[in-house]
């Protein structure tokens, strides 16, 4: 078990601006998770989630890690439209990709060649055999989940990967903590970094993992 860092997170001053202005009001709005929350205003939620290539950036680091190759089966647990999967198969033909997500608006307005490897599901309860995915990518999805359902997800996890990679929500102090709430409008558990350190030797999960805070996104 390792901490990992893809690169993929950038400070930005905008996070902070936009964390002033939200309001339980643009949480109500996001936790539908529809069109408003995905295609709809930013500040209830990411204001136009349109693919950009943006993982063919971070992916031959993520490849290269995991030893990913045409003969791989990934997951992607909280894949959203389907993007990371979308850049994965360009960068290995061949590889077969799967993506969960536990609501239907993203699968729906998924791309047309990757729509059909996307699946309506819980996180926390995957109908594959042990062992079945070479790889599980979960990325800024089950911290959205309460406290039960992180565990149960992370023991799937386990059970159903070779290897794995997760990033959850954390903080070192309540000051950075509070910050995180304020910005995130779906994110759910924000724990100490000790005290995900200590889930994982609850459940056995021993894949990788990176903690997003409120210094990794730039939140002030």
């Amino acid at each position: 078990m390792s901490f990992f860092d893809t690169g993929y997170f950038k400070k930005s001053a905008s996070r902070s601006s936009l964390a002033k202005k939200r309001t339980i009001y643009n949480k109500i709005i996001a936790w539908n998770l529809d069109k408003k929350y995905y295609d709809g205003k930013r500040i209830n939620g990411y204001g136009g989630f349109k693919y950009d290539e943006r993982w063919k950036k971070f992916l031959p680091k993520i490849i290269k890690r995991y030893k990913l190759n045409s003969k791989s089966k990934v997951l992607d647990l909280g894949c959203k439209k389907g993007f990371f999967l979308k850049d994965l198969k360009h960068l290995i033909p061949g590889i077969k990709v799967y993506g969960i997500e536990n609501h239907p608006y993203p699968i729906q307005k998924a791309e047309k060649d990757i729509k059909e490897n996307l699946k309506l599901s819980t996180y926390y309860d995957l109908r594959f055999q042990d062992k079945y995915f070479d790889f599980v990518f979960a990325f800024n999805s089950i911290y959205s989940q309460n406290l039960g359902e992180i565990v149960k997800t992370l023991k799937e996890i386990k059970r159903v990967s070779k290897k794995s990679y997760v990033v959850l929500a954390s903080c070192s102090n309540d000051e950075e903590r509070n910050k995180f709430y304020k910005w995130t409008l779906v994110g759910t558990t924000i724990l100490h970094k000790k005290e995900w350190l200590k889930i994982f030797k609850f459940v056995g999960y021993k894949g990788d993992y990176y903690f997003s805070t409120a210094k990794t996104l730039g939140l002030k």
